[in-house]
């Protein structure tokens, strides 16, 4: 099939207030490090988070625009290899490729998570290696307010869920029901179990794929997923990984540029980071 015989995204975002970042269990399965072995001149690679993340840093739907209208029309390869993130991040970008006037050809390398399996069902050719993944699940959101605020919430949801389940009903041909039961269920499909399925049209070739060590985003991300799994608060977190981290993921730099080790940790927050570490000991 072709791109365009898929539905349009929807656009906008529930509402105001709600954020939206990779689930823990995809940022566990995730390594940083699959990369594609050979990279053509038209080429996308889609390796982080999506949407723009604590750190500044992601793919968000801004970068994609400005990174196919250097493509003019020819067509274009994207590598995927992604924890997911930002859902609705993730569904304008797929509207972008969906619109893309040249041809998408998608290659799954590692795992493509959530907002990142609908990104790649916006591919007129979808491949995935032996070895990858897909997930798919219903939006997953963080959110504050009282019952009322959450009754809504849970209203303005459902038509997003609806949406991509037509997407991948529609790149697959299952029946939409099976689509539902898959995205309840939090499902991560197989390379061979995606095509058989119809998400994905053929495998890769081993050689097609190759892995490096974790970056050291991909590293902190993993930590902030152990760290949640401990019941962590979230704000906790993030103090915890700026702390040993600087404010960014790798080196920190000195006033003059160059660079340097991160700043000193707080031996607190040291503290705080091995006793939560211990729940897995």
């Amino acid at each position: 099939m072709t791109k365009k015989q898929l539905p349009v995204a929807p656009a906008d975002r529930p509402c105001a207030g709600v954020s939206s970042e990779a689930m823990p269990s995809a940022l566990e399965r995730w390594n940083g490090g699959i990369r594609a072995a050979a990279s053509a001149d038209n080429s996308i690679s889609i390796f982080d988070v999506i949407g723009r993340d604590y750190w500044d840093e992601g793919v968000t739907a801004k970068r994609i625009a400005g990174a196919l209208r250097a493509m003019n029309g020819e067509d274009v390869t994207v590598n995927i290899n992604s924890p997911g993130g930002d859902m609705f991040e993730g569904l304008a970008i797929y509207n972008l490729l969906r619109e893309y006037q040249g041809k998408v050809t998608v290659k799954v390398l590692g795992i493509a998570a959530s907002a990142a399996s609908i990104i790649a069902m916006a591919g007129d050719e979808v491949q995935i290696g032996r070895g990858a993944f897909l997930m798919i699940h219903n939006c997953w959101v963080y959110a504050m307010g009282n019952r009322h605020d959450f009754t809504q919430l849970a209203q303005s949801l459902e038509p997003f869920d609806k949406a991509m389940a037509d997407i991948y009903a529609s790149r697959s041909g299952l029946d939409i029901d099976a689509v539902h039961q898959l995205m309840d269920a939090e499902s991560y499909i197989g390379g061979s179990d995606a095509v058989e399925k119809g998400l994905a049209d053929s495998l890769m070739s081993a050689d097609a794929v190759s892995e490096d060590d974790d970056s050291p985003s991909a590293a902190l991300r993993k930590l902030d997923a152990l760290l949640a799994k401990t019941n962590t608060p979230r704000s906790e977190r993030r103090k915890l990984l700026k702390a040993l981290s600087g404010s960014k993921p790798g080196a920190a730099a000195s006033h003059d540029g160059t660079p340097g080790a991160t700043e000193e940790i707080n031996p607190d927050n040291l503290k705080q980071l091995e006793d939560a570490l211990a729940a897995f000991g």
